[in-house]
C-alpha cells in the first residue's frame, strides 16, 4: 500500500492522543519521536522531519484549542494541518482543450503514465490522443500503442523515423481538431546535454500549455533535484510521482517535489490504467492520518459504474426484490474501483477495524463468491430460495469449492437482504428515496 510506514506512523501517533487521558509534555515527547521515525522511514528529509516535530511541539503545548474542540482533538488538527503544508499545494490539470507534454528519465514510468493520463481525460469527455515521441528507446511505440489501446484512444508515431521533432510535427498536424493531445518523450539515464536538446526541440514544435514531469517514488529525495534540472531546462509546470503504492521512499519523492516550481498534480498508485489519483494534500493527508477520502471514494466510483445499472440495481433493492445477480452486479463495480485495502483507506478510520490478514480473508471471500455465483444458472442467481440440496452439490462441483462454500453464500446474501429490508423498512422514507432517484435527484 501507499506509504505504509508513514501512514502506520501517523495512524499510532493519532491512537496515542486519542487514547490519551489528557494531553501533557510526556504524551507529545512520545508523539513526536513517534512521527520521526515514521518521517524517517518514508526517506523524507530528516531536516524537515524535526523543523515539523519541533512546531507540532510548540504548537500542541502553548496553542488554546478552539471554542468545542478537545485538547485531543486539537493536537490531531495541528498534526494535519503541519503534514499538508510540507506537501505543498497540489494543483489540478484543468479539464480544456491542451497541449501536454511529458518528460523524465528512463525508467521513472512516463509512458505508462502517458496512457493512465489520456484515459482520465477520454474518462471526462474530451477528445484525447497520443504521439508517439520518443524514438530512441526500443519497442517505445509498441508501449506507448498498448497503453493507448487500454485507454480507449488513438496513437500516431512512425517506429522507422529517428528524429522526434518530425514525428512529433506530424502527430499534431494529424490529431489537430482533438482537445487533448499528449506527447510522450524520449529519456536517458541522466539529464545528459542531448536529451535537453531534443527536448527544447520538441517544446518548440508543440508549444504546450503543461510540460509534466514523471518521477519514480523510489528515487525518494532525488525528486527535487530532478524536477528542478528538467524545469530549468524546459519549464515544468506539473509533476506526477509514479509507483507509490510500492515504495518505501515515497514520503521523500512527495516532500522533496513539493518544494519546487513544479506542484504534484497526480500520483501513480498501480499498473491499472486508471491507477492515477488526483493529488490533493489534504484529502492525501486525511487517509495517512485515517480520517478517510469519500470524495476520492466517489471519483473512482463514478469512474467505473455503469450508472444506468447502478439506478436499476438501487430502485430494486429499495422494492426488496434483491437477487443474488444484483448481488454480483453489486461486487463487479466494487472490484471496479480496486483492491478492498485501498477502498478501506477512503473510509474514516476504516483500517483500524480491520487487521491486514483480516483485509485479505474479505478479499478472497469476495473472490470465492464471484467464483460460485459463475456457476450458478441465470435462474438460480435470479431466485436463490431455490436452491437446495441437489444445487448446491452441483454448484460446488462446477465452482471447485465445497457445499458449505456454497451455503455461507447463500447466508451472506441472506443477511445482506435483511440488512436492506431494515434499511428500507419505512415506508414513507422508501418511497421518498424512490422518488429522488427517478428525477435524479439523488446521484447513485
Amino acid at each position: 500500500m501507499v506509504l505504509d510506514n508513514l501512514k502506520d506512523g501517523l495512524r499510532n501517533a493519532v491512537k496515542k492522543i486519542a487514547n490519551a487521558s489528557h494531553i501533557d509534555k510526556n504524551l507529545i515527547d512520545d508523539v513526536v519521536k513517534e512521527i520521526q521515525r515514521a518521517m524517517i522511514d518514508a526517506d523524507m528529509n530528516v531536516q524537515m522531519a524535526l523543523e515539523l516535530t519541533d512546531r507540532l511541539q510548540e504548537r500542541a503545548l502553548n496553542e488554546k484549542p478552539k471554542a468545542g474542540t478537545s485538547a485531543r482533538e486539537h493536537v490531531i488538527q495541528i498534526l494535519y494541518e503541519e503534514f499538508v503544508n510540507i506537501m505543498g499545494t497540489g494543483e489540478e490539470l484543468e479539464l480544456k482543450s491542451q497541449k501536454i507534454m511529458m518528460v523524465g528519465l528512463y525508467g521513472m514510468g512516463k509512458t505508462t503514465t502517458s496512457g493512465k493520463l489520456a484515459a482520465y481525460f477520454q474518462k471526462r469527455g474530451l477528445s484525447t490522443a497520443l504521439v508517439a515521441g520518443d524514438t530512441h528507446r526500443p519497442a517505445a511505440y509498441e508501449q506507448l500503442e498498448q497503453v493507448a489501446e487500454d485507454a480507449g484512444v488513438p496513437i500516431y508515431g512512425d517506429p522507422d523515423e529517428e528524429r522526434a521533432p518530425k514525428v512529433v510535427r506530424e502527430g499534431m498536424k494529424k490529431f489537430k481538431g482533438y482537445d487533448i493531445i499528449i506527447v510522450d518523450t524520449s529519456g536517458r539515464h541522466s539529464l545528459e546535454d542531448e536529451l535537453i536538446k531534443e527536448i527544447k526541440r520538441i517544446r518548440n514544435v508543440v508549444e504546450p500549455d503543461e510540460v509534466i514531469l514523471t518521477i519514480d517514488a523510489s528515487v525518494g529525495q532525488q525528486a527535487g533535484p530532478q524536477a528542478k534540472a528538467f524545469h530549468d531546462a524546459v519549464g515544468v509546470t506539473k509533476t506526477i510521482i509514479t509507483k507509490l503504492d510500492g515504495s518505501a521512499k515515497g514520503g521523500g519523492a512527495l516532500s522533496a517535489v513539493a518544494e519546487t516550481d513544479a506542484p504534484v498534480a497526480f500520483v501513480g498508485t498501480g499498473e491499472r490504467i486508471r491507477d492515477l489519483e488526483r493529488f490533493d494534500p489534504k484529502r492525501f493527508i486525511s487517509r495517512m492520518l485515517g480520517m478517510g477520502d469519500l470524495e476520492g471514494l466517489l471519483e473512482k466510483a463514478e469512474e467505473v459504474m455503469d450508472e444506468e445499472k447502478a439506478e436499476k440495481t438501487a430502485k430494486k433493492m429499495l422494492s426488496g426484490d434483491f437477487n443474488l445477480k444484483d448481488m454480483y452486479e453489486q461486487m463487479e463495480m466494487l472490484s471496479g474501483v480496486g483492491p478492498l485495502q485501498k477502498i478501506m483507506d477512503m473510509l474514516p478510520m476504516g483500517p483500524s477495524s480491520l487487521s491486514e490478514d483480516e483485509m485479505l480473508e474479505t478479499q478472497k471471500k469476495l473472490n470465492s463468491f464471484r467464483i460460485i455465483m459463475d456457476s450458478m444458472t441465470e435462474e438460480e442467481m435470479e431466485n436463490p430460495n431455490m436452491i437446495k440440496r441437489d444445487r448446491i452439490r452441483r454448484i460446488a462441483r462446477g465452482s471447485g469449492t465445497s457445499p458449505k462454500a456454497i451455503k455461507h453464500l447463500l447466508s451472506h446474501y441472506k443477511k445482506s437482504k435483511k440488512a436492506i429490508k431494515g434499511f428500507t423498512g419505512n415506508r414513507k422514507m422508501r418511497k421518498q428515496l424512490m422518488k429522488q432517484i427517478e428525477s435524479g435527484d439523488l446521484k447513485i
